[in-house]
């Protein structure tokens, strides 16, 4: 798959073999990318190429992440290891001099 900058404003290109599909890009997000490309030395596509993959990794671990954490709070709740946020937030105005 070859994917290539459009000259059409506020698209890229991508080629597969025959078929070209077009990616919608907002004007703010093209002079991002073009900036990001130009930073690096590379051309648009290759500069999204490299920071796409990335930035979908990151997202996918703090999705896990934060699944995991759910999980766990609701099995904290769930083996009664929680209390009420009142209680909680209670304490935390008392201990650091907060008023209600």
């Amino acid at each position: 798959m070859t994917q290539v900058f459009s000259p059409y404003a506020g698209c890229i290109d991508t080629r597969r073999g025959r078929t070209v599909d077009m990616i919608p890009l907002r004007r703010e997000r093209e002079a991002q990318l073009e900036e990001y490309a130009q930073r690096r030395g590379q051309d648009p596509a290759a500069a999204l190429d490299e920071a796409l993959p990335a930035y979908l990794e990151r997202e996918r671990q703090d999705f896990e992440e934060t699944v995991e954490g759910i999980r766990r709070g609701h099995e904290d709740v769930k083996a009664g290891r929680a209390r009420p946020a009142v209680e909680f937030l209670s304490e935390v105005h008392q201990k650091h001099g907060i008023p209600h």
